[in-house]
């Protein structure tokens, strides 16, 4: 306004060059990495930018309906059911339905990876809801231009837990029997477990997350291969390394493949993660044809593990040393990056959390511009949100930190006045 104001004063002509209207349908492609968001991420594209937000805020939606009260029967589920998600969510415009819940169990030395009840009758102790598979309806389709099937993964919702996600080292990706012709690609211990594990004494996990996915994608790619189909998987955190996980699954099993031989574009937007395997877990995925973009802020230290000093970073000269270890981890895909210390509503804290936080990330999404550019908030998008699980915002904005809360705890009142925990369906029954 004071260029334009200046201009007048000075009588001269001032031309505000307009960008073409673009839409979506018509650059999803781009948009889902064909070329690598080549030109795309500095300055940020406006496109890109709304979508990465929209996928960040699919993934926050994992946070905000995980039911982690010990007291509560059916702590470590889902507060809701998949018909109703993201209405009860107030993400009814997203335009999506809910197809399937994942769960997930585990067998290894992480006694805090899950959140457990304190109830004799819990719906399950080994057992936790770690995301959902969703697809495009055909309004949000149309936009799109494409149907879109979604895999969005939780991320870990204690401090315990992210510590313990880099716990362990590399293995050999075919120990749980996923394909790979390379032997030496190899994925961070705690990972794979995760996503392989079943157990056949739980209603809930007889099937592990991975067979769950696999059975799911391939179901859907067959059910829409007439149309433009695209597999987009998110995630934040630990939720991150499981979405580049089973976007490689996908890929390498070739569940994405429809009767014509063509494979469905899958394409990973990340969200503060971490690093999840080896140089040729790397390479292998950019073969398969799987686009990553991680989206970092540069003040987090999860995105540097695990391989906090054995990485893609060390001089080429101990490279191959590196490789040959349990320990030498590698970055994939493309990244952008993002610094906290940018905004002007973030106050100064020595709390890492907050630099980990998805809402903070999103926030950072909505202003950044580009290198050295002024960060300047875009889409009207609620700052409030910042402090919804964490103290992040300056005092003055006046937002209460850890605001969010569920209702009463999730007691109701029955029919005779007392206080009970509202009943839920069998959480077996979900499909």
């Amino acid at each position: 306004e004071l260029d334009i104001k200046e201009g007048k004063d000075n009588n001269e002509e001032i031309t505000i060059p307009k960008e073409p209207e673009r839409k979506l349908a018509d650059i999803w492609h781009d948009i889902h990495g064909v070329d690598d968001w080549d030109g795309m991420l500095d300055p940020l594209d406006p496109l890109l930018r709304s979508e990465l937000i929209r996928y960040g805020e699919m993934v926050q939606a994992c946070h905000d309906a995980f039911d982690f009260e010990p007291f509560s029967k059916y702590c470590g589920s889902c507060k809701y059911a998949p018909s109703e998600f993201f209405e009860c969510l107030g993400m009814a415009q997203h335009g999506y339905q809910v197809n399937s819940y994942i769960h997930a169990t585990y067998n290894i030395n992480l006694p805090n990876i899950f959140q457990r009840s304190l109830r004799p009758d819990a719906w399950s102790h080994t057992a936790n809801w770690i995301g959902y598979i969703a697809v495009s309806n055909d309004e949000m389709s149309a936009h799109l231009g494409r149907r879109d099937i979604t895999i969005a993964w939780r991320g870990t919702k204690t401090k315990l837990e992210w510590i313990a996600d880099f716990m362990y080292f590399l293995r050999p990706i075919t120990l749980k029997k996923i394909p790979c012709p390379d032997p030496r690609v190899k994925v961070e211990s705690g990972f794979l477990n995760l996503y392989t594990n079943k157990d056949q004494s739980s209603q809930i996990c007889k099937r592990s997350a991975r067979e769950h996915v696999l059975e799911e994608v391939r179901r859907l790619v067959s059910q829409y291969q007439n149309e433009n189909l695209s597999i987009t998987i998110t995630g934040h955190s630990l939720g991150s390394a499981l979405a580049i996980l089973s976007a490689y699954d996908i890929a390498e099993t070739g569940v994405d493949v429809m009767d014509d031989g063509q494979a469905v574009p899958i394409c990973v937007f990340s969200f503060a993660g971490p690093r999840v395997g080896n140089t040729r877990f790397k390479e292998r995925l950019a073969q398969l044809g799987v686009k990553v973009l991680r989206v970092v802020n540069i003040h987090d230290k999860i995105p540097e593990a695990p391989g906090l000093f054995l990485n893609e970073h060390i001089p080429p000269m101990l490279r191959k040393l590196g490789e040959a270890s349990l320990w030498f981890y590698s970055h994939v895909g493309a990244e952008l990056t993002l610094d906290h210390k940018s905004s002007p509503f973030l106050k100064e804290t020595n709390d890492l959390a907050c630099y980990h936080n998805l809402e903070a990330h999103l926030h950072l999404l909505d202003g950044y511009q580009g290198k050295g550019q002024r960060f300047v908030l875009t889409s009207g998008r609620d700052i409030a949100l910042v402090n919804k699980q964490a103290d992040f915002l300056k005092d003055h904005l006046l937002v209460p930190p850890n605001w969010q809360q569920h209702e009463n705890k999730g007691l109701v009142r029955n029919n005779e006045g007392r206080w009970v925990q509202r009943e839920r369906l069998n959480l077996g029954d979900y499909p």
